[in-house]
């Protein structure tokens, strides 16, 4: 029973339930290539297996690191004092200790893709790592995350063929930013709070009326780019039907969260957003199986 309790505490901590944001996109562009290379949806177990452990450990690693660079801020906000590193519940030392075996990790899934994927490593592991450190001196901070997340979904596509292509760049583009339009509104959150300490994000620069402004933007443009993708790949009406779903799911987001009114920001941070990640995934899946077989 410990064991499992020690599990779960480290479950909690990296969060892992929001894993479901960026792995669909990975698999989305590992599909996506697969059938622009292979002219079939399926890229095999071999790359799916290690897509898929490249991107856990690369997720357990960044959060990981998010959370015992910021445990100081975290323990002065009321919203985050309770989490493992703040609390007791995890040491610094193990902290780290789960980057660490995370990176090694992620260094031998790399090695088993392609060259391109370990050459691009130290690239990631800057923006993997980096995050935390940037809401310290830019509001951009948000564009960071998006630029290290999106690089699930170009990474789903080069760990496939092995190169960089035009839809790649669109869909890391779709990921970045969807990202920052949903981590605007997660941060009106703690407006006051990064106000107070000198916390750098978009509502604290420009305040919560012209962050979410900024945001459904954001999410404006994410739309348009998810179109784009679908010219890019020749992608059937499945996916386009897809692509206006998950219009939708943004759309709903801004209806229900408003200055007025931030009670429902964690609804739509991870309920809307979860659904709008399996919906590409789905859209996508549909979308190769249709193409493969006709």
């Amino acid at each position: 029973m410990r064991a499992a309790a020690r599990v779960k505490t480290y479950l909690d901590l990296v969060k892992f339930e929001h894993t479901v944001f960026a792995l669909p996109f990975a698999y989305a562009g590992m599909l996506l290539a697969s059938m622009q290379v292979n002219g079939t949806g399926w890229p095999g177990w071999h790359t799916l297996v290690w897509v898929t452990v490249a991107m856990a450990a690369a997720r357990t690693a960044a959060m990981s690191a998010n959370r015992v660079i910021d445990r100081l801020i975290d323990a002065h906000n009321p919203r985050t004092a309770g989490r493992e590193l703040p609390s007791g519940k995890v040491s610094p030392t193990q902290a780290w200790g789960l980057v660490a075996l995370s990176l090694i990790v992620l260094v031998f899934a790399a090695a088993q893709l392609n060259p391109l994927c370990v050459a691009l490593l130290p690239l990631a592991v800057v923006f993997l790592i980096g995050y935390p450190y940037t809401k310290r001196f830019t509001w951009l901070c948000h564009a960071w995350l998006g630029v290290t997340d999106g690089a699930a979904a170009a990474g789903g596509w080069i760990a496939v063929t092995g190169h960089f292509a035009p839809a790649a760049w669109l869909l890391w583009a779709v990921v970045i930013f969807w990202m920052i339009g949903l981590d605007v509104i997660y941060a009106t959150m703690d407006y006051r709070f990064d106000l107070a300490h000198g916390i750098r994000s978009i509502p604290a620069r420009f305040g919560i009326p012209r962050a979410l402004r900024l945001a459904a933007a954001s999410h404006a443009l994410t739309f348009l780019l998810l179109l784009a993708v679908g010219v890019a790949t020749g992608a059937s009406f499945w996916y386009y039907l897809a692509a206006l779903a998950m219009g939708s799911i943004l759309l709903y987001e801004h209806r229900i969260v408003n200055p007025q009114d931030l009670a429902r920001v964690n609804v739509a941070f991870f309920d809307a957003n979860m659904w709008l990640a399996l919906t590409m995934l789905a859209g996508v899946v549909l979308d190769v199986t249709w193409r493969t077989l006709t």
